[in-house]
């Protein structure tokens, strides 16, 4: 939860069921200007951000350690988020919580005309018999008009009037996801390769190219050769049905287990890591990873 001072952190003992209005009241309560939460009072936009991403990835973390239990208090901090920001446009005059809502349906009315085939929620069950190749066709097309009726760019700019099949795509998004996104836009225009092989010989040409930059010395054409290098790994992943995102985050968490226990082994021995050679902590590191797998 955001931080913020404990005269705001009151335990409630009702046992009222609260709706959404009461959490869109309790909003307006903690920004109101007299008798608010300093903390909530001076918050912007651009300030709540970081608490947003935390709240993204907490709530991530919870569903890939199968943390149920803390899911729901996870997911309403995160809903929080988005009362908060549109608290601050509601005071700013520039939208509702219910133009969010209103938006949100008639965005999903029209992205689903395979479930609401008159546009709307009345025509439920009426659905067409399309198959999931044709729904995703639509689909794309569907996002592409409304791609292209949009006036400014993933980057805030004024669009030309040529439109791109990577309009819309932020930049605000982590560079794997965006990554993905871009390539994923590409592929659905037709522009990818269609079998595995060519993706892989891909990643071996840049592999060889970052080898020659890096004799090269030139510290440019390594940050550009290394890019694309990460850009074709990204795209691999896609090849093989797989997030670039979670798989590195799943070796994130599997790098941190075998060191975590490396530094058991290496104070259980008495080896001072810092001034160990390389192959006795290469020793350490398969050791640490016999023994994680032995305990799986």
């Amino acid at each position: 939860m955001s931080p913020r001072s404990e005269a705001c952190i009151k335990q409630s003992t009702s046992a009222k069921q609260y709706d959404l209005s009461d959490l869109l009241h309790l909003m307006r309560c903690l920004r109101d200007i007299q008798h608010g939460c300093p903390w909530d009072q001076k918050q912007t936009l651009a300030s709540i951000v970081p608490h947003t991403l935390d709240e993204v990835y907490e709530v991530i973390d919870t569903i890939e350690r199968l943390d149920y239990e803390h899911l729901q208090d996870e997911l309403g901090d995160l809903l929080f988020q988005v009362v908060f920001y549109s608290q601050i446009c509601s005071e700013e005059s520039r939208f509702e919580f219910s133009d969010i809502i209103q938006g949100l349906v008639e965005k999903l009315l029209r992205r689903h005309p395979h479930v609401f085939p008159s546009g709307d929620l009345d025509s439920f069950g009426r659905g067409s018999n399309l198959s999931e190749t044709e729904i995703k066709k639509n689909w794309e097309h569907i996002k592409s008009l409304e791609r292209s009726e949009k006036k400014i760019d993933s980057q805030g700019q004024e669009k030309s009037s040529q439109s791109s099949a990577l309009d819309d795509i932020s930049f605000g998004l982590p560079a794997l996801m965006r990554a993905h996104k871009i390539q994923k836009r590409a592929a659905s225009v037709g522009f990818d390769w269609h079998a595995l092989a060519p993706v892989l010989d891909n990643i071996d040409g840049e592999l060889q190219e970052l080898r020659e930059a890096i004799n090269s010395g030139s510290d440019i054409e390594i940050k550009d050769e290394l890019g694309d290098l990460l850009f074709s790994c990204v795209n691999l992943a896609r090849h093989l049905k797989q997030d670039s995102e979670q798989v590195l985050r799943q070796a994130n968490s599997k790098f941190e287990r075998r060191f975590r226990r490396v530094e058991v082994l290496a104070t259980d021995t008495g080896i001072d890591m810092e001034l160990a050679s390389e192959a006795d902590l290469d020793r350490l590191w398969q050791r640490a990873k016999q023994d994680l797998k032995s305990t799986k």
